[in-house]
């Protein structure tokens, strides 16, 4: 793919100073961008490899001098990783899947399948699923029964779709990701040792055989517009009412949202979140890397979670937390900074009792 220097600052709505006819077939970090790349040194510490690489052409920062670092042509970005947004988009060509539908696929005659879509090999289609106009399904993917997903989605390779879901448009599953698997629903025919052990949040005082009895997952998924899922993560069918996702929110891999759980818009997850069932969170919340949240609490809208963060009982709207389990950010910074001075507390502890007991020892 070429575009010229003119076409990418138009794209991403920059400024452009130099010789904007220069064709651009490639982005590079400054230290190896080739004659033909656009060179990323939106800071003054990316450009000082500049001269390590051969760029007539770089991204820069507002107020740089790009003749001084010697270059035939500059695009100026005002906010540097939004710019990084648009001109990746840009550049990149996608997954190359064939348009139609390849031999290869089973698809059920009762699917219907929107106008321009790319079905690829070995792929899966129930019966009854709807898909809108301009999918785009990689190899592998099955998609199950009465399933339906909207306009200029992308499936990746090995993604599975569950029975009854439901999806807006322009939805992106990485591969393998999973939409709609069976919750963790089992239940035993007396009290279990779990639920004591919640009642007392202690030993169980009697522990009993038992056996788990499967509860069926009747509900389904349901996922808003401009949704994107990471590989492997899995979000589960609800037991009697659905799963739901917001608009535009964004899960990373191996992220898991399980039964009846309920999701608002443009949430932020981190690779290994888990979420446990019925829980509910507002618009805007952005969990870190492995942030676990239990079950049956309500976090509300624009809540960041630290990575590592355990959220074991509800969170008020618009709170930073940290640590396990999660308290305010800046609390969890004072508690680590307290636990850090332990030991040195602790050889102060231990001097001063030497110094009482030889005072107690000279009386």
């Amino acid at each position: 793919m070429t575009h010229t220097v003119n076409q990418i600052a138009d794209a991403l709505g920059a400024k452009v100073e130099g010789d904007g006819t220069l064709e651009v077939t490639g982005v590079s970090e400054p230290a190896s961008a080739g004659p033909n790349d656009l060179a990323l040194a939106m800071s003054p510490k990316f450009a000082e490899s500049l001269p390590q690489g051969a760029a007539q052409v770089a991204a820069l920062w507002d107020g740089a001098d790009w003749q001084a670092l010697g270059l035939k042509a500059a695009v100026f970005v005002p906010r540097p990783r939004y710019a990084l947004s648009g001109l990746t988009q840009l550049m990149d060509p996608g997954p190359e899947i064939a348009p139609g539908i390849h031999p290869t696929a089973v698809v059920d005659p009762s699917a219907q399948i929107g106008k321009g879509a790319a079905v690829g090999p070995f792929v899966v289609i129930g019966a009854r699923v709807r898909i809108g106009k301009t999918a785009r399904i990689a190899s592998h993917v099955s998609i199950a029964e009465d399933a339906v997903i909207g306009d200029d989605a992308l499936l990746m390779n090995g993604a599975r779709i569950g029975s009854r879901v439901t999806i807006g448009d322009r939805f992106i599953a990485q591969p393998g990701a999973v939409v709609g698997s069976d919750g963790l629903s089992f239940v035993t025919p007396e009290k279990s040792n779990v639920e004591r052990v919640r009642e007392t949040m202690g030993q169980a005082s009697e522990i009993a055989e038992q056996s788990w009895t499967r509860i069926h997952s009747l509900g389904a998924v349901e996922i808003g517009d401009d949704v994107e899922l990471g590989a492997n993560a899995c979000i589960d069918k609800g037991t009697i009412r659905s799963t739901r996702v917001g608009n535009g929110t964004k899960i990373d891999n191996l992220v898991h949202v399980a039964h009846n759980v309920v999701i608002g818009n443009d949430c932020l997850f981190a690779a290994g979140v888990g979420i446990a069932g019925s829980t509910t969170l507002g618009d805007r919340v952005v969990l870190g890397g492995h942030v676990g949240v239990v079950d049956n609490i309500s976090i509300g809208s624009d809540v960041v979670a630290g990575g590592g963060t355990k959220i074991l009982s509800s969170v008020p709207a618009g709170r930073a937390v940290m640590g396990n389990p999660a308290v305010k950010m800046e609390q969890n910074i004072e508690i680590y900074k307290g636990l850090r001075r332990l030991p040195r507390l602790f050889k102060q502890v231990a001097e001063l009792q030497k110094a009482v007991s030889k005072t107690a020892k000279s009386d």
